[in-house]
């Protein structure tokens, strides 16, 4: 099991499992929050959750017209 740890003083943390329903990013261009699946993602053994951005489904059609 893979998770968050959240320190939010000294007698509080909180964890929250990661499951493939409650990991979220926010698009680079316009902000938009939506779902990811970070199997999809980082499934190909070269990216890593630092260097890697994911488009919401507007903006990649929008990059992949031009």
């Amino acid at each position: 099991m893979f998770y968050v740890k959240t320190k939010i003083n000294d007698e509080t943390t909180i964890t929250t499992e990661l499951t493939d329903e409650n990991i979220f990013t926010h698009c680079p261009k316009c902000g938009t929050e939506f779902p990811v699946d970070l199997v999809e993602i980082l499934g190909d053994g070269n990216s890593d959750l630092f260097g890697t951005a994911v488009y919401c489904a507007e903006c990649s059609a929008k990059i992949i017209k031009k």
